[in-house]
């Protein structure tokens, strides 16, 4: 089991978001990846992490870069994933930044 938790690539996606629309963007956000689990098969889990007024966080664990080119495309290493109109709550781009669980 040790190996296999290795392997997974850990994506982290960072929206620095306006407090005024902090709430309308966490609804929007949850909603739209509940259903990821269903459509992406390689999708190991997810969370969305909240630290209110203006930060929000989509962490998810992924099998293999494959995995991750069918979910993201073939820049995924640079490049986030954003929805229609996200742009809308946004203080700024989103970051994305990629990690692997080092071994103990």
């Amino acid at each position: 089991m040790c190996a296999t938790l290795a392997a997974v690539i850990i994506r982290v996606s960072e929206a620095r978001v306006r407090p005024e629309r902090f709430a309308a963007f966490r609804d929007v956000i949850v909603s739209a990846v509940r259903e990821f689990p269903g459509r992406y098969p390689g999708l190991v889990d997810h969370e969305v992490l909240l630290a209110p007024p203006d930060s929000l966080l989509y962490v998810s664990r992924w099998r293999t870069e494959e995995d991750l080119v069918d979910y993201a495309g073939e820049h995924w290493r640079d490049q986030p994933v954003v929805l229609p109109g996200e742009d809308d709550y946004l203080l700024q781009p989103l970051q994305v930044r990629h990690f692997v669980r080092a071994s103990l």
